[in-house]
């Protein structure tokens, strides 16, 4: 059953001159016992939006960075030039409506798996939270592999060192990873940044540098218009994937709401125009470096050498300190973009026990469950990042699909039935969403049959 906010949620950008916590809660009787978001006035916390905006900027950016100019350039210049065109819209208007979902809510603290049961009932709403979880779990998983094998590769390869016994090195990472997230959402935010700041500092120097090396002749070549619309259909998907930071989203906009009232999704709006900004500018401005400076040549040589695109350019012009910096973007983003995924699916885990174990959440205290979910997340990323598996790779991949459905098809068909989102209803902003989302998920289904 749809539920019927206030009329209060049910503008953009709300009113200010009511009792806030009345409006915040509908007005129900448990106002009193349930804390209230700061009250809502016509300020914005620039710091507070800052680290959020470098906080999803890490979300999005994984070490997957350091191969999406080879996996993005291949299709050709020109489908790449429409496809970044397309991918900073598609990014910012797909992740502000699933924002703008979260914070539909009335009900102070309520993530996205409390939103989506009660939006679309107890039945749909724990399949949802099922999925959400078992699509954004692996990739913690994968991240726990990454980290160890990075650090392994560092020390042996740059460092000369003896390789140290996997389970201590991977316990070591995972640990410091999963204490960050423990230490608290402001501990986090600040880590985050000084990762996140170094790395678009050597995404941009990597791109400066790369500049006296562009040959600009690749975009002589033509493509013929069945070929060119394949290539846009085949690249949209790989850039869906490099934005995406929707797992940090649902504790965004929680964080929105404590922080900005009933005008959260104003705020959160512009927070996700920001981090859509960097995005666009500082992972295609070091896509279209690479791909100009090495060519169809250079990046068919480095997809058939299976090496990161750093890697290859060092190689190629024969520089040493590229090849450190190579370590040094995984490691950064690889860190960055695991507290992000950590969050989505420690939320998850957590909506999946209270649909199931304990829906009134008498029986479990929130921390206890918290602690809980932490404990179950570092032993099994810890097991995982000692097995190494490579089956991994293969379920990050099935995930994608539903990763995609949810941020690009769910919001817009939340928008359509729920009225609390009646305001955003009739925009060609949503039409654009629901056509840019049908593509990407049938292009990963695509990718992932043929």
């Amino acid at each position: 059953m749809l539920f019927p906010f206030p009329d209060s949620m049910e503008t953009p950008v709300a009113e200010h001159d009511h009792d806030p916590t009345t409006a915040r809660t509908g007005g129900s009787s448990t106002a009193t016992a349930t804390p209230a978001p700061a009250p809502a006035s016509d300020h914005a916390n620039r710091r507070f939006e800052t680290n959020w905006a470098i906080s999803l900027f890490g979300t999005a950016v994984g070490a997957g960075v350091l191969f999406l100019p080879i996996n993005a350039g291949l299709g050709g210049l020109w489908p790449l030039l429409v496809v970044t065109v397309l991918i900073g819209p598609m990014t910012y208007l797909s992740h502000r409506a699933l924002s703008r979902f979260v914070c539909a809510s009335p009900v102070p603290g309520e993530d996205i798996t409390g939103v989506a049961r009660k939006a679309f009932g107890e039945g749909l709403g724990r399949v949802i939270t099922v999925v959400y979880f078992l699509a954004i779990y692996p990739i913690v998983l994968i991240y726990g592999v990454g980290i160890t094998n990075t650090v392994d590769s560092l020390l042996v390869n740059q460092f000369h060192l003896a390789s140290p016994p996997r389970w201590l090195l991977s316990g070591l990472l995972v640990a410091a990873m999963m204490a960050v997230m423990l230490a608290g959402q402001r501990i986090m935010l600040i880590i985050t940044q000084w990762l996140v700041y170094p790395l678009i500092l050597i995404l941009l120097g990597v791109t400066l540098y790369l500049i006296p090396s562009w040959d600009l002749s690749v975009f002589q070549g033509a493509h013929a218009p069945g070929d060119f619309l394949m290539s846009v259909w085949m690249i949209i998907p790989v850039l869906v994937f490099a934005f995406n930071h929707s797992p940090a989203i649902s504790q965004f906009s929680v964080a929105m709401k404590h922080e900005y009232g009933d005008r959260a999704s104003e705020r959160a709006s512009v927070v996700l125009k920001r981090s859509t900004v960097l995005l666009v500018i500082f992972t295609m401005g070091f896509v279209w470096s690479c791909v100009l400076a090495l060519g169809p040549t250079g990046l068919q040589a480095a997809k058939d050498q299976n090496l990161p695109v750093l890697s290859y350019l060092a190689n190629e012009h024969g520089s040493p300190f590229i090849t450190y910096l190579g370590p040094a973007v995984a490691l950064a983003a690889i860190a960055s973009s695991f507290f992000g995924h950590y969050m989505g699916a420690a939320e998850g885990a957590v909506g999946i026990v209270r649909s199931t174990v304990d829906p009134r959440g008498t029986k479990i205290s929130d921390k206890a469950l918290k602690t809980a979910v932490a404990v179950f997340i570092f032993i099994t990323t810890w097991l995982v990042a000692i097995a190494n598996p490579s089956i991994l790779s293969l379920i990050e991949s099935l995930a994608g699909p539903v990763i995609a459905v949810i941020l690009y098809l769910m919001p817009m068909y939340a928008i359509r039935k729920l009225p609390a989102l009646e305001p955003y209803r009739g925009k060609i902003s949503n039409v654009f969403v629901t056509v840019a989302g049908l593509v990407a998920v049938s292009g990963i289904i695509y990718g992932l049959v043929s």
